[in-house]
């Protein structure tokens, strides 16, 4: 089976695009997507987010909540808002952000794959999640958020994308919330459909940057649907997951940032104390933002310091603990803060990068968190080596920016 495969997308007609584009389902809470749909009826918060049109009360996670999402995903196609494309295509979806830009490919990717560890992931998903991306996939009968995927920069690849995108795109709309432009392209010629195809099949693997909990979901709905369908021949839609698939050399990696509520007892004089076991500490005249891997900002009772861990304290042959997110954690966070798990210990939060340094002073003088950490970003490279190592990151190690838009190119299952 091949490791992608063109669809028939589901998206929105000419000139609607600016009516249906919205921020991905999981970056928003319920508030603020019900704010973002105000005088915007065809948004697709409205089946992303569809608990905003039932009444407060009503859990995220009640099967009403999802019912409500496929009546909105039915009536924009039965009101000519969203439809199809009559040929499986593949699609080129760049991202503007600032002076930073991306292209990828938008194609659907083999589930097949994805079980045997060639398309490879770097982090644990959480069961409630999981499971609430599979009801929603099951119910919709559709993969409207797409898995951002990475792969080893290919010169075919590229040069495909480069050609495609010369032209004007099909869509091309700027999201208001966030000012980050997102411009698609049809890809449609049978020649670069298969040129494609092929230079993907003949990579070693390609890699989950963002979207476990959907590459995850879409695995669970597509082996369900296969051991439930007696003709199944591996060429049903369900047998692959919408992807947005970028080379590795374009990615944009924010620092994944921590607060922590108190400082486990200790004094803000024992606790400066105690650091200097494993880092070297110097206060800062202004807000630490890391230069260099090894480097740590950190902001106490108003004052920001900067960290720098002591060259042995850095495993040179683990992957994962040669980590600034595994340093931190395993020199500081965990031994002097008694924070062992922070994937489930309430004591610990996490601020990503696109907040900024007044971000992580907010947290701490409001006096609901005691210290910050700023950490330098992850690379590209060490999720990659991650990866292929078969280990998993520590939470929150990567923050990816700019953010995939929901509702510009859908995948129905049929």
């Amino acid at each position: 089976m091949s490791l992608i495969k063109p669809f028939r997308g589901l998206r929105p007609v000419d000139d609607r695009a600016d009516d249906v584009v919205a921020p991905p389902y999981d970056v928003v809470d319920r508030a603020e997507a019900k704010a973002l749909v105000e005088g915007r009826p065809w948004s697709f918060l409205h089946i992303s987010r569809p608990e905003i049109d039932l009444a407060d009360d009503v859990d995220p996670y009640d099967p009403a909540v999802y019912a409500k999402g496929r009546e909105n995903l039915d009536r924009m196609v039965a009101e000519g808002v969203l439809q199809r494309d009559e040929a499986p295509c593949y699609y080129a979806y760049r991202l503007t952000m600032g002076k930073h830009r991306q292209t990828g490919l938008m194609a659907t990717a083999s589930v097949e794959a994805y079980d045997n560890g060639r398309i490879k992931k770097h982090e644990f998903t959480r069961p409630v999640k999981e499971d609430d991306r599979v009801r929603q996939v099951d119910t919709l009968n559709a993969q409207t958020g797409p898995v951002f995927l990475v792969y080893a920069a290919n010169a075919t690849v590229d040069g495909i994308l480069n050609e495609v995108t010369e032209g004007a795109p099909d869509v091309d709309v700027t999201a208001e919330r966030d000012g980050v432009r997102h411009e698609i392209w049809r890809i449609a010629d049978v020649d670069r459909i298969a040129a494609l195809t092929a230079a993907f099949d003949a990579m070693p693997a390609i890699y989950v940057a963002d979207g476990h909990h959907r590459s995850a979901a879409g695995s669970r709905v597509g082996n369900a649907r296969r051991d439930a369908n007696p003709a199944h021949d591996g060429s049903e839609s369900y047998n692959h997951f919408l992807s947005v698939i970028f080379p590795h050399d374009q990615m944009q990696i924010l620092d994944y940032n921590r607060v922590v509520r108190d400082l486990n007892g200790r004094s803000r004089d024992a606790f400066l104390g105690a650091i200097a076991e494993a880092f070297d500490l110097q206060m800062a005249d202004a807000p630490c933002k890391p230069t260099c891997s090894g480097e740590f900002g950190m902001y106490l009772d108003g004052q920001w310091y900067r960290l720098q861990i002591h060259d042995e304290r850095i495993p040179a042959d683990d992957p994962v603990r040669r980590l600034d997110v595994s340093l931190l954690q395993d020199n500081l966070i965990e031994p002097l803060l008694g924070v062992a798990d922070p994937r489930r210990d309430d004591r610990i939060d996490f601020v990503g990068g696109i907040r900024g340094m007044k971000g992580l002073e907010k947290r701490v003088d409001s006096g609901d968190w005691a210290v910050a950490f700023a950490l330098f970003p992850t690379s590209m490279q060490a999720l990659m080596d991650v990866a292929d190592a078969g280990e998993v990151m520590p939470p929150k190690s990567t923050w990816f920016e700019p953010k995939l838009a929901d509702g510009l190119v859908s995948h129905v299952l049929d």
